[in-house]
């Protein structure tokens, strides 16, 4: 696992889902390697009436209902769809739920305007076929078949992105559960086994790139993932990542609780802003979601840890949330102007601490980049 950059969920947490099933003695749909009971536990952490004899810690934080419709869904013959504003934790959450049912999460589907109906029905291998002919061993199944044949979940990020087409191709999928292959004279249908499901995503700030059909609805459940406000959360969500982060690069370095308070208040701010502006100009074009705020943050402790002291600052936070956030010129920067002279100068008298050095080092970092 230390050879990959980044080790998907069933690698990473392979000891803990091991335990899990040795202990799991709960009824499980299909062929689920978890019951629903344990993979809410994997994915939302124990409790101590859980009765466990370790600990299992939380991993997406979010609102349990959610988690348990979501499992609910899977273990039907319906499709999941999670949709949410960018940075809410759907892919997450969707890489969580395949390990957890199926140890394979890597199944996957990349929604784009150019995904065509072989990325997720299957291609040919061209060499074998001029060689050969056409036929199973030439055949290259696409992630959703091979998931269909294994049962397992496939998953397909950011539906509304792929033409309708696509979405037309996987309706047939969702709704027979079999993809006919008709260059094959014999075994010319691959039947989906017990087990099979789909997983995708879609980013509610797409509607309108390429709607989903009435007849795709119908074979998905829908979960929305709202953004999460809650202050708590929000910094245990911010807290977890940036932990993962310190040791992925094996950096000892302390992130001041002063400071995190001071990036989750900025984001609440802004969101505030963004939510009184009288239009879409008046509004940054950043999402301000968490996973945002972990970019940030990540890219102030990197800066530090490389260019700096080894010791995170109030400038150096203030100058990546510049650097973060402004990805228009000069809509953003006026924006993010506006903000510290507004909000942040009259704040850094009343209360000091590490604001007055976040003013500066925001100024400093508008300056640079007007």
């Amino acid at each position: 696992m230390s050879d990959l950059l980044r080790a998907p969920a069933e690698i990473k947490y392979a000891e803990e889902l091991d335990w899990l099933e040795s202990v799991d003695d709960g009824p499980k749909p299909f062929s689920w390697r978890l019951s629903p009971k344990m993979v809410r536990l994997f994915i939302l952490g124990s409790e101590r009436s859980d009765g466990l004899d370790r600990e299992i810690a939380q991993k997406w934080f979010g609102d349990r209902s959610l988690v348990e419709r979501a499992v609910v869904t899977l273990a039907s013959d319906r499709g999941l769809l999670l949709i949410g504003d960018p940075g809410t934790g759907k892919s997450w959450l969707a890489e969580l739920l395949s390990a957890a049912i199926c140890r394979s999460s890597t199944l996957v589907v990349q929604g784009t305007a150019g995904t065509t109906e072989d990325h997720i029905k299957y291609s040919w291998n061209v060499s074998m076929v001029i060689a050969k002919g056409q036929s199973r061993e030439s055949m290259i199944p696409s992630p959703i078949m091979t998931a269909m044949e294994t049962g397992a979940i496939g998953r397909f990020e950011e539906l509304t992105r792929s033409t309708s087409d696509v979405q037309d191709a996987l309706i047939s999928i969702l709704s027979e559960k079999y993809v006919s292959v008709p260059e094959l004279d014999s075994d010319s249908i691959v039947f989906a086994k017990p087990g099979f499901s789909v997983i995708a995503t879609a980013n509610s700030r797409d509607r309108g790139v390429n709607d989903l059909s009435s007849a795709l609805k119908r074979r998905f459940n829908f979960v929305r993932i709202p953004v999460v406000t809650n202050r708590k959360s929000e910094a245990e969500i911010v807290r977890f990542r940036t932990e993962e982060l310190l040791r992925r690069h094996r950096i000892e370095l302390d992130v001041p609780p002063t400071l995190l308070d001071v990036l989750l208040q900025s984001f609440a701010d802004l969101r505030a802003s963004a939510a009184a502006a009288g239009s879409d100009d008046e509004k940054l074009e950043s999402a301000l979601s968490s996973a945002e705020q972990i970019g940030v943050l990540e890219d102030a402790i990197l800066h530090s840890n490389f260019f700096g002291e080894r010791e995170l600052t109030a400038r150096t936070l203030a100058s990546s949330l510049v650097g973060s956030l402004a990805r228009r010129e000069p809509e953003d920067l006026a924006i993010l102007n506006k903000y510290l002279h507004g909000v942040v100068e009259p704040r850094s008298k009343d209360k000091g601490g590490a604001w007055p050095e976040f003013l500066e080092g925001g100024r400093d970092a508008i300056a640079t980049l007007s």
